[in-house]
């Protein structure tokens, strides 16, 4: 594998980083700086950790998360984009504080990097110098939701934009299981 089909590897994982990034960044309105730099450590440190899992534990693991992966990340994706659109039919009180919890940060860090644990198992098979892997996927991703959520901060005032959100995550949802 060449560098450059290691950084297109880490750009190719970073999407999904970028898309429920700039789904976040479509409904925080208060501290964006700390919650775009949580989400994007956030993405950042499970894109560069899950090759890690997969590449050391490659038998025991994935055995079992392989069969089941799409429909992990279908579930986590899909409960994700319902809560956006179910959020989106709401009245907003423009004093509510949207926040990125921990429970929050782990299900999106989760949802998108099963792809990357399917690529630590790559790894292993042909070689490659895994720790120049999961920093370049690791900095790709980190960069890839810094701009995703400010690019859906910067236009949140488009109506319905929220919606859009939620329907794009569930897209990503069914994407996965096909």
């Amino acid at each position: 594998m060449s560098y450059t089909d290691i950084i297109l590897l880490g750009l190719a994982l970073g999407i999904d980083c970028l898309i429920a990034s700039f789904s976040q960044g479509l409904i925080i309105e208060k501290k964006r700086i700390i919650n775009s730099m949580k989400l994007a450590l956030t993405m950042g440190i499970f894109q560069g950790l899950m090759p890690i899992i997969g590449y050391f534990v490659t038998s025991g693991i994935f055995y079992y998360v392989e069969k089941y992966s799409k429909w992990i990340v279908f579930g986590i994706f899909l409960i994700l984009g319902l809560k956006f659109i179910f959020e989106s039919t709401q009245t907003k009180n423009n004093t509510v504080t949207c926040r990125i919890n921990i429970k929050c940060l782990f299900a999106l860090g989760i949802g998108t990097s099963i792809d990357a644990l399917a690529s630590g198992i790559n790894f292993k098979l042909i070689d490659v110098n895994l720790w120049y892997c999961i920093t370049i996927i690791g900095l790709a991703s980190f960069t890839m939701s810094l701009i995703g959520f400010w690019s859906g901060n910067r236009i949140k005032n488009i109506p319905n934009l929220e919606f859009l959100g939620g329907i794009t995550l569930i897209w990503l949802a069914i994407k996965a299981i096909l």
